[in-house]
């Protein structure tokens, strides 16, 4: 599912938060956004997923064989089309298990739509949901801790089940805002695994916003950079890292 994003100009009061940015992300792909804290990298998610609306430009999603334009839509109907995204702050609801925390993604819960009124049905659709639940959190390693919450869980863990939420609703764009941050090597690993299988198997599209440099050149094909706002570099990971403006901006050279 391509996401092309066309200049776009986001302002808070003075502060111009995306200036003129236009990109492209590729059906099928793993692409990073970097840059340093304050360059606009969580506006231009809130933009893309509906939750701010941009003063120029547009977004566009590949919807069918034709891009459609969903600048200004609601987060809801965005969802709908299959972009999903995460948080800094992941938000899995507290009161609720893992297994839990899938199920009422299933499609946007549709269980519990006016044609799942009928309790045989209704019956019908809960099996199907949770088979798809188990089935997930065996292939990714994460059945024995089903039955825990939140609080319960490790950083990772919590980042790993809240990307997989994404599956539950089969998702053709996942936006993961540092998905890294806070979270072990070894997880991080794990998660980079669970990112590369998610975009092999199910053609899923990743726009990942990463701090962790390191991590992120393991899990993406493609970088952006921005910078104040504007759209400093972008090409290949080891392109990128050795640009000297992106090195002067970013990372402290």
């Amino acid at each position: 599912m391509r996401v092309v994003v066309e200049k776009l100009t986001k302002r808070f009061g003075g502060v111009v938060a995306l200036d003129d940015v236009s990109m492209e992300v590729p059906s099928s792909s793993k692409v990073g956004i970097i840059g340093p804290n304050g360059s606009g990298k969580t506006t231009l998610f809130n933009v893309i997923t509906g939750y701010y609306t941009p003063e120029k430009g547009r977004v566009l999603i590949e919807n069918g064989n034709e891009l459609t334009d969903i600048t200004g839509w609601n987060p809801n109907e965005i969802a709908k089309l299959g972009v999903v995204r995460t948080f800094q702050i992941p938000r899995l609801i507290p009161s609720l298990t893992v297994l839990e925390n899938l199920l009422i993604f299933y499609n946007y819960n549709k269980c519990a739509s006016i044609e799942y009124t009928l309790r045989k049905k209704w019956l019908e659709c809960e099996k199907k949901a949770v088979s798809k639940a188990t089935s997930i959190l065996r292939d990714f390693g994460l059945l024995e801790i089903s039955h825990k919450k939140p609080s319960e869980l490790s950083a990772g863990h919590i980042k790993l089940v809240e990307t997989l939420r994404g599956l539950m609703a089969d998702a053709r764009v996942f936006l993961l805002d540092e998905p890294f941050a806070g979270i072990e090597s070894w997880m991080a690993r794990r998660l980079i695994e669970a990112i590369k299988t998610i975009n092999s198997e199910k053609k899923a599209t990743f726009i990942v916003i990463e701090h962790r440099i390191s991590e992120l050149l393991e899990g993406v094909d493609y970088i952006y950079v921005l910078h104040n706002g504007k759209l400093l570099a972008e090409g290949k990971p080891s392109e990128v890292i050795n640009d000297e403006r992106v090195v002067k901006a970013y990372l402290g050279g």
